[in-house]
């Protein structure tokens, strides 16, 4: 769960560094959250989902770059933010450097947990926005819920489990949820 770290103090991407080895957290405007472990049904539609994305993204020989956490989105040009998306596709290749990305991925694909459902739909969503990322999913198991934001067409979408749901960045990509073992 992201568990805010109540202080007055802000901190920085240095202080995430300085955690202890395993203890992961995300860093919004200065406030470190908390991550605890992942479940393995998660990790089931992370695999599955990435898995898809990655093979269309070979099929079309495209440039996109698709990423799984744990890894580093520098999402402003700041030392305040820095967040861990379950699934980034970053499509400009200037934004990647050894640490991460620096800069907003392309697409951004959640996996809602019940500890990170207020982060996952609150919080992420506005600074996703805010930062540049082009589209947003909200793959919610627990309430069998898919949410697309397409910030570029300023346009939603709401899908179940039983649905087949498209790609606003990449015309050719559906993924159908009802072979998802949820």
């Amino acid at each position: 769960m992201p568990l805010l770290q109540k202080n007055a103090k802000l901190y920085t991407v240095e202080d995430i560094y300085a955690l202890p080895e395993g203890v992961r957290a995300e860093l919004v405007e200065g406030h470190i959250y908390y991550m605890t472990p992942p479940s393995r049904r998660h990790q089931k539609i992370l695999l599955s989902l990435s898995r898809k994305i990655a093979d269309y993204i070979d099929s079309q020989k495209g440039d996109c770059e698709v990423d799984i956490a744990p890894f580093a989105v520098f999402l402003n040009a700041d030392d305040k933010n820095y967040v861990e998306p379950d699934i980034s596709v970053i499509c400009s290749k200037d934004k990647l450097t050894e640490k991460g990305c620096a800069g907003a991925p392309d697409w951004i694909l959640e996996i809602v947990s019940p500890s990170s459902r207020r982060m996952d739909y609150y919080t992420k969503l506005f600074k996703y926005r805010t930062a540049g990322v082009r589209e947003y999913w909200l793959v919610d198991p627990d309430k069998n819920r898919i949410l697309v934001y397409d910030f570029e067409k300023e346009d939603t979408g709401d899908y179940t489990f039983s649905e087949t749901v498209r790609s606003g960045i990449f015309e050719g990509l559906s993924i159908d949820f009802s072979g998802f073992d949820v």
